[in-house]
């Protein structure tokens, strides 16, 4: 999986920006000032390419079961999020899916006043 083919979806998703709030390695995707996709830089170069998704618990626990590629959210809340671990099982369609949902959780969670703002964007 090429970063970039992630970097462009994401930054493609309305009201999304990238920071790096961490540090220079942990790149974020945020709507509305929430994250909603990470993934450590240095790690990925090292040929560890995971990244971090928000995602509905029930669903979280689903797709755990389903796909050994998909863990407890490392250094996260092991309830809200999911490690996907990529080059395996998770083809684009299901990871393009989970960053759909990652972002949705986080939209949705908006206020509507922001949520207006970032449709009108």
């Amino acid at each position: 999986m090429d970063i970039n083919v992630i970097y462009d979806y994401c930054l493609n998703k309305k009201g999304t920006v990238e920071e790096f709030p961490f540090d220079q390695e942990t790149l974020t995707f945020k709507v509305g000032g929430k994250i909603y996709l990470l993934l450590n830089l240095t790690k990925w170069e090292q040929g560890n390419r995971f990244i971090n998704l928000k995602c509905d618990p029930e669903r979280a626990e689903e797709l755990r079961a389903d796909y050994n590629e998909i863990t407890p959210g490392y250094h996260m809340s092991k309830k809200h999020w999911n490690s996907v671990q990529l080059g395996g099982a998770v083809q684009w369609n299901l990871l393009k899916e989970l960053i759909d949902h990652s972002y949705d959780l986080v939209f949705n969670s908006l206020s509507k006043k922001l949520k207006d703002e970032i449709v009108h964007l």
